[in-house]
């Protein structure tokens, strides 16, 4: 047994494996590399631009057509209100449809359809999302134009596709002997789900959640579809109020012809990136709260 380790075509085909995990190795560690090496650059770019711009005023006053009066606040308290409605309908509607595409659904025709739809929504153009806001929302239901309520509803649409896939992949990696188990001691189907699956599962749906409101946090062509690109001195009120968003703000000024606008722009894209981490953190910390090990 041992001579068969030690031919020379054995220890060949061992080197190749080798060098193979070798090369992969590199290539990840070059692909990290570039990754971080590129957000570094941004980071400095927006840092020797932006930074000596943020200051109280800024961060405190809304959008002016003056460079120097000009802040964010406007566009945070729009984004704030915007996300809040994006959370509040996509999270539950694509939860619920995870569980009942996963645990409860008839293996059909009908159910592969809608598997196959939402797979294809999930790849879908965002301005496609903004056209169908501005048909579904204003035109045909009355809704406020360029308000937190229609700009938080239309990005819902586009990322509860997001939730419902990696929700469902969640589910699907828990082990089917805690479903077994739990029934197994009396319990019933939708207690088995509720109980026992949903919990071990709902680390992987917050990360799925994480991803979908970051896109969405990010996005402008749908808001730009239904008018959140209005010019607002003052912010918003409530969830019908006009309003505008960070990325949405980034994008007016970077098209001024201002110089004076490039600052507040680079000073914009870091209250931006500070305003996803803070984000990202505060759903990294709820997932590592609930996550469990079997």
């Amino acid at each position: 047994m041992n001579s068969a380790w030690q031919n020379p075509e054995m220890k060949q085909r061992i080197a190749k494996r080798h060098a193979a995990e070798t090369r992969f190795k590199a290539i990840g560690f070059f692909a990290v590399t570039l990754s971080l090496l590129f957000l570094a650059v941004l980071l400095v770019i927006m840092l020797k631009n932006g930074i000596s711009g943020i200051d109280w005023n800024f961060l405190a006053e809304s959008d002016s057509t003056n460079a120097a009066d000009a802040g964010v606040w406007g566009a945070v308290k729009g984004s704030i209100f915007t996300l809040t409605i994006t959370l509040a309908l996509s999270f539950p509607l694509g939860v619920c449809s995870a569980i009942y595409l996963e645990e409860f659904a008839p293996r059909n025709r009908w159910v592969e359809l809608v598997e196959v739809s939402i797979n294809n929504l999930a790849a879908v153009p965002s301005i496609i999302f903004g056209l169908l806001g501005l048909a579904l929302f204003i035109q045909i239901g009355g809704l406020p134009r360029a308000s937190p309520l229609v700009g938080g509803m239309t990005l819902a649409l586009m990322t509860m596709p997001v939730i419902v896939i990696s929700g469902r992949n969640a589910i699907k990696a828990v082990p089917p002997s805690i479903r077994d188990a739990a029934l197994a001691v009396g319990a019933s189907r939708m207690q088995a789900v509720f109980h026992h699956v949903l919990p071990l599962a709902l680390p992987g749906i917050l990360t799925g959640t994480i991803i979908g409101m970051a896109r969405a946090l990010g996005e402008t062509a749908p808001l730009l579809m239904i008018g959140m690109r209005a010019f607002g001195s003052t912010p918003p009120e409530g969830f019908t109020d006009n309003a505008t968003v960070l990325p949405m703000q980034i994008f007016l000024w970077s098209d001024q012809i201002d110089q004076a606008f490039v600052r507040n722009t680079s000073a914009a894209i870091l209250v931006l990136l500070v305003f996803l981490l803070v984000m990202n953190g505060i759903a990294i910390y709820l997932r590592n709260k609930f996550e469990t090990r079997w």
